[in-house]
């Protein structure tokens, strides 16, 4: 069938798609740290081989929690109170390492984003405090004299480790927010195709019902009236033939006119449609939307039916997604030279100007192919109000 063009499939946008750094990168960099510190327990002097034994085991110890269970938790961003106990479990463990070698306070650099990531803000703040205030604490158990230094090592630290944090933590929700928006820019992507494509279908459909209807029936038509006129009795078995076979082809010509044309206009008048239409809306919705027909309803071309209904079925369909209407209103009025249909809310409204998304630009283009005219009055005080009238 014209205008079956296949339809462009979305991509479905999963957390791998996430532009932040894969969680490999964050794993080295913890692992990089570690293995900097640990070989710095190994080279320095004056610590006592069994306290150097004691801070690397407990720099391994860390190491492995983040691996098995402090990632999958970052990973799953479970922030609970299972998380909560791996921070702890990590501070506690840091602390043993800088109790037997002060110079483990390096991995300062590797603890204060690991709190950023595995708890909340509200929580991650005061452990980077506590944290801060543990090399304070060996220091004094060690050397008293010399804690006002080391306090404000630890102000600078705090300040420096918080800040980071945050931005850290800013840096991810907003990579979680543009991967949200991919995710919603293809849906959408893809709904606009899946609309083009069926409003394409529909329109090659009703043009090529309405190309049938104005060319072949009423061909075969004047083709019987002519050879009636002729001959009215069909004495002339030719004639009689002729009118015959232009009449089964008639038959056949309106059968294809039916088949293209919509599955509501196939089964009833348009107003019969228009009113189904209606209905419907209010039974999915709840919102009322009475239909009212004025004057002489009568037989249109197919395409002008067409664009009518498509137009109404368009319009309640921005109503259900956009107005949050408490009423709505649908008129199919019929005049000696035109028909005119109108559909008005009294929804929240939007500015015609800028709405790509209502629908309006394919409304416009299907009603000047029957040089019909589509207006749009919108405003927030009164709805929305959207009027096509087709000269037939």
């Amino acid at each position: 069938m014209p205008g079956d063009v296949p339809v462009e499939r979305s991509r479905q946008v999963t957390p791998a798609d996430d532009p932040t750094p894969s969680a490999w990168l964050w794993d080295l960099y913890f692992t990089v740290i570690a293995a900097a510190v640990a070989a710095a327990i190994l080279l320095v002097a004056g610590a006592e081989p069994r306290n150097r034994a004691i801070a690397l085991v407990a720099l391994g110890a860390m190491v492995l929690v983040h691996l098995l269970i402090g990632r999958p938790l970052i990973v799953r961003d479970a922030e609970d109170l299972v998380s909560l106990s791996v921070v702890l479990l990590q501070i506690a463990l840091f602390s043993v390492a800088i109790y037997h070698v002060p110079l483990s306070t390096w991995l300062m650099f590797a603890v204060i984003p690991m709190i950023f990531q595995t708890v909340p803000v509200r929580q991650a703040i005061p452990l980077v405090v506590g944290t801060n205030l543990v090399p304070v604490a060996v220091e004094y158990h060690v050397d008293p004299a010399g804690i006002g230094i080391d306090l404000v090592i630890a102000a600078i630290s705090t300040g420096a480790g918080i800040c980071m944090g945050l931005w850290i933590m800013r840096a991810l929700e907003q990579s979680r927010e543009r991967l949200r928006l991919i995710a919603e820019l293809e849906a959408s992507r893809a709904e606009l195709g899946r609309l083009s494509h069926e409003a394409g279908v529909a329109a090659e459909r009703a043009r090529l019902a309405g190309e049938i209807h104005d060319t072949l029936a009423q061909g075969f038509t004047s083709i019987i009236t002519l050879i009636q006129a002729a001959d009215p009795a069909l004495r002339d078995e030719r004639l009689e033939l002729a009118v015959r076979t232009a009449r089964e082809n008639l038959a056949e010509s309106r059968a294809l006119v039916a088949a293209l044309s919509p599955t509501a206009l196939a089964s009833g008048t348009l107003p019969d449609a228009v009113r189904r239409q209606t209905l419907r809306f209010t039974e999915e919705t709840g919102v009322p939307a009475p239909f009212r027909l004025t004057g002489d309803a009568r037989d249109l071309p197919t395409r002008v039916e067409v664009v009518l209904l498509r137009a109404a079925q368009e319009a309640l369909t921005n109503v259900r997604r956009h107005a949050g209407a408490r009423e709505a209103a649908v008129v199919l009025a019929y005049a000696p030279d035109a028909v005119r249909l109108v559909v008005r809310d009294d929804g929240r409204g939007f500015d015609p100007a800028a709405a790509d998304g209502y629908g309006l630009a394919g409304m416009r283009s299907r009603a000047a192919q029957v040089g019909g005219r589509l207006a749009v009055r919108s405003d927030p005080a009164s709805g929305t109000t959207i009027e096509l009238e087709i000269p037939a």
